[in-house]
């Protein structure tokens, strides 16, 4: 047997996949038109001492994300509070202060993206 038959199939094989569309060489995809989502927020840590809030948000990302602290005080008569909003750009930590005059009954952060 020579060796130009035994390298035949091997060269059609070859010849065949070079001449096939990039795209049929790709995995297929759910969606190619949907864009990649965009991250967004900063990261906000909590910490709850007696009466007393303090959290800090980091903004890892390009957009600014308007941050807000809420609290909401356990006893009834006691006047529950939202802060200021804080723009925080990029890179950037910032830090919440808030407080009740007695016991914390929750508190959570809201994001808002800056256009």
């Amino acid at each position: 047997m020579r060796l130009s038959r035994s390298l035949a199939p091997v060269t059609a094989a070859l010849a065949l996949v070079l001449s096939l569309p990039s795209a049929a060489l790709a995995p297929a995809r759910a969606d190619d038109s949907a864009p990649a989502p965009s991250l967004f927020g900063a990261a906000c840590r909590t910490a709850v001492e007696g009466s007393h809030v303090v959290a800090y948000c980091h903004n890892p990302y390009v957009d600014t994300d308007r941050v807000r602290l809420h609290i909401e005080c356990a006893r009834w008569w006691d006047i529950d509070t939202d802060s200021a909003p804080v723009d925080t750009d990029a890179a950037m930590t910032v830090k919440l202060t808030g407080r009740c005059w007695k016991e914390i009954r929750s508190v959570w952060i809201s994001h808002q993206k800056v256009r």
